[in-house]
């Protein structure tokens, strides 16, 4: 794991990493686990978590209709959902998987507002994640997470998943179409949530087949040289991605 190690010092900036290992069902590598890191867009992926929870205490229900729907037209749903554009209302799974895939602030402010407004939302999740603070600007800097919380929400959902794919299937359909590719690893590999300002960057998700033990990982970075301007921050954290995804394949592999 030195590589890993090796692969973060070169970041200019704080920078934290959490692996966790579903065929050793351990943490296999951390570094600044208690780092404190803007969430920007994958603060969707824990508001789709309060609505699991919700749904799970028979609060609302997935099929419930959502009306009022605008998508965001600076997103890509046109080409991730063609399908669903002349609509203005939509079923809260179809919302929450959408909000996820496109990062889309609009339909995401849509669904915490019929599910009872932000407040409640960061009820919900602190509850939890004391640390997690989730805003409607994605931007602002108080939409904010921990790394160890954010590994502790990503295991929640994998499991969740495996064991009651009807309660977590609209998060998890949301990581999974994401467009976000990495060179290296393959597109079917790769289900997971990136987010990022101009000095912050964050990337959880799940590495590797789905079904066939992936690593589950949580990545972030702040304080790092502007990233419009200077995307060597970016291209490591890219590296990083593509180590891990190997010495996923090699564990995978031996396995057998």
């Amino acid at each position: 794991m030195k590589y890993i190690q090796e692969k973060l010092n070169e970041i200019n900036g704080e920078v934290g990493i959490i692996v966790f290992s579903n065929s050793k069902e351990e943490i296999i590598f951390s570094s600044n686990e208690d780092l404190l890191v803007p969430l920007a867009s994958a603060a969707k992926v824990g508001i789709g978590y309060c609505i699991a929870k919700f749904i799970e205490e028979d609060e609302f229900k997935w099929t419930d209709q959502i009306d009022q729907i605008i998508f965001n037209p600076k997103e890509d749903s046109k080409e991730i959902y063609p399908h669903l554009q002349s609509r203005d209302s939509l079923l809260l799974q179809e919302a929450v998987e959408v909000m996820i895939a496109c990062h889309d602030s609009l339909i995401a402010n849509r669904v915490v507002h019929y599910c009872g407004g932000w407040e409640k939302i960061n009820q919900k999740i602190q509850s939890s994640f004391i640390h997690m603070n989730f805003t409607e600007d994605p931007r602002d800097i108080q939409n904010v997470g921990k790394l160890s919380e954010l590994m502790g929400l990503m295991q929640i959902i994998y499991q969740g998943y495996k064991h009651n794919s009807k309660i977590w299937a609209p998060i998890v359909n949301g990581l999974v179409r994401q467009r976000g590719v990495i060179k290296g690893i393959a597109s079917h590999h790769l289900t997971h949530m990136t987010g990022g300002l101009s000095n912050a960057a964050i990337d959880l998700g799940i590495l590797g087949e789905f079904s066939k033990h992936p690593y589950l990982y949580i990545l972030g970075a702040n304080k790092l040289p502007n990233r419009f301007n200077d995307d060597f921050a970016d291209k490591k954290i890219m590296e990083l991605m593509v180590l891990l995804y190997k010495l996923n394949q090699i564990e995978v592999k031996d396995l057998n």
